[in-house]
């Protein structure tokens, strides 16, 4: 791999990650494009750059989160109506859904070499944006928000690990047809992916150690890993200012072309 395409792969993954369209299939067809064969420790290393990018992002939330978690631990685990403790239960079962991704793992990873599916799964995922953006949004916050709903969005996040379906815009529409709150939709779905990238980080860990951790230059990863970073915090900014308007719209004629045409070349 070369400083540019490290660099190119890095911006499409922090871009894709937080835009809803779908960072594992943008990711797969640009190393596809670029020729890059397939790096597991290239993809871990801007996977925590995007990870890196919520983080100072949303950094007072996480200082929140600390300090529910440290409240709801000392209190026997009593959230007394506090939204910060609430947000946290709401995380943790927003988050068990993952659990069962480790048994689907081969077949995922089966899936990463199909640009027939991450094609179809683009379209899906247009379509899912479309809904959200018509019918979606509601009021609930952190303080009414029911268990089920993050049940719901946990599954969403869960159908995210096929390429070509977004883990933002899953989780994000999936909060909105639930009826939260955009701005809180998009909070959620946010931190949410802070223990799905660092539990998908300790998950790839043992087949890092296997393939020894060699690489050719570090260069190209460490300009992955800043690209994905800077992109991925503006990429955050962008999807909830759209937010606010009511833009997701745009997100879904774009992964439709895109699903489309990826079809089509697959077929050809």
């Amino acid at each position: 791999m070369t400083l540019l395409q490290g660099i190119l792969l890095g911006i499409v993954q922090g871009l894709t990650e937080f835009l809803p369209v779908s960072s594992s299939g943008h990711l797969t067809l640009f190393s596809a494009i670029l020729d890059v064969p397939s790096d597991i420790l290239f993809t871990v290393v801007v996977h925590l750059g995007t990870l890196l990018a919520v983080c100072i992002a949303f950094r007072k939330d996480i200082v929140l989160l600390l300090k529910g978690l440290t409240g709801l631990v000392l209190d026997g685990f009593h959230t007394r109506g506090v939204s910060s403790r609430r947000l946290v239960v709401l995380l943790v079962i927003a988050t068990l859904p993952l659990v069962i991704g480790a048994l689907l793992d081969d077949t995922v990873e089966a899936m990463f070499s199909s640009t027939l599916f991450v094609g179809c799964a683009l379209l899906v995922t247009a379509c899912v944006l479309f809904l959200a953006d018509r019918h979606g949004g509601g009021t609930k916050t952190a303080r009414d928000a029911r268990p089920l709903d993050a049940a719901i969005v946990g599954l969403a996040q869960l159908c995210a690990l096929f390429p070509g379906i977004s883990r933002s815009g899953s989780t994000m529409c999936a909060g909105l047809l639930t009826g939260f709150d955009r701005d809180f939709a998009v909070r959620f779905a946010f931190l949410l992916s802070i223990p799905a990238v660092a539990g998908s980080f300790v998950f790839k860990l043992p087949d890092l150690l296997e393939a020894g951790l060699q690489a050719a230059s570090p260069l190209p990863y460490i300009a992955g890993f800043a690209a994905s970073v800077l992109s991925g915090y503006l990429a955050i900014r962008l999807v909830r200012l759209l937010m606010q308007r009511n833009s997701f719209r745009y997100f879904s004629y774009y992964c439709a072309a895109v699903g489309a045409v990826t079809i089509v070349l697959s077929l050809i």
